[in-house]
């Protein structure tokens, strides 16, 4: 088992916002997504994995490990890498720098491993000198991920990954998420439920703090709730 969740509590002081929220991602899973309603805790959930939110209750394992109270850095070493919806680029650096900086837990193959972002992303190898915040929202979107890529994770985690870009270019970043799981198990959370279901094999449902509903990425895409709610 690559990751397992199990009977997740998890809040903010007194605001309790997951709920006996229970996963898995198995190994044969390239691709899970976990779909719903903003505001129903999908970010807390990856943030409580990632270790940047500590959970009230329940366990997480990666790789039949238990990491439920490791800090960030650890979880990090340990394969799991949570590339955020806002991206959290440093914006005054350049993009070679930016990359760099994803590569802590793994200094010895920088180089290496950043030629192999460079061949997914040709557009940062393009752009390496070129400070971050003035890239287009594209291409910051392509820096967040490759950055994350940088530490050579076993699981990476995508929050919003297509978020407030055009379509076009939400698809080129769908493209590139179906690449990476070709290599890499990817946790996805995507407001485009029907082109995240596409790509999962196992997907969950999260509503109102808890999981609703699990099954194949087809099995979700069949089901009138789900139609009716999010399509």
């Amino acid at each position: 088992m690559k990751l397992r969740v199990e009977d997740l509590d998890v809040g903010y002081g007194d605001m309790q916002v997951l709920w006996d929220v229970s996963l898995d991602i198995r190994d044969e899973d390239s691709v899970v997504a976990l779909v719903g309603p903003n505001g129903v805790g999908k970010t807390t959930l990856l943030k409580a994995i990632a270790g940047l939110q500590k959970p009230t209750a329940g366990k997480v394992e990666l790789f039949d490990e238990d990491i439920t109270h490791l800090r960030a850095e650890q979880i990090v070493k340990q394969g799991f890498v949570y590339v955020p919806e806002e991206r959290n680029l440093f914006n005054d650096m350049p993009v070679r720098r930016n990359l760099k900086m994803g590569s802590f837990t793994e200094r010895e193959s920088f180089e290496e491993t950043l030629q192999e972002v460079y061949e997914m992303f040709p557009v940062l190898e393009e752009r390496r000198e070129q400070r971050a915040g003035t890239l287009s929202g594209g291409e910051q979107q392509m820096l967040a991920i490759g950055r994350g890529l940088m530490a050579q994770p076993k699981l990476l985690a995508l929050d919003e990954p297509s978020g407030a870009l055009a379509p076009q270019l939400a698809e080129r970043v769908f493209d590139k998420i179906k690449e990476i799981s070709d290599d890499t198990t990817v946790l996805l959370v995507e407001q485009h439920v029907d082109r995240a279901l596409e790509l999962a094999d196992r997907a969950y449902l999260l509503e109102n703090g808890r999981v609703e509903t699990e099954g194949t990425g087809e099995d979700l895409l069949r089901s009138d709730h789900i139609k009716n709610a999010y399509l």
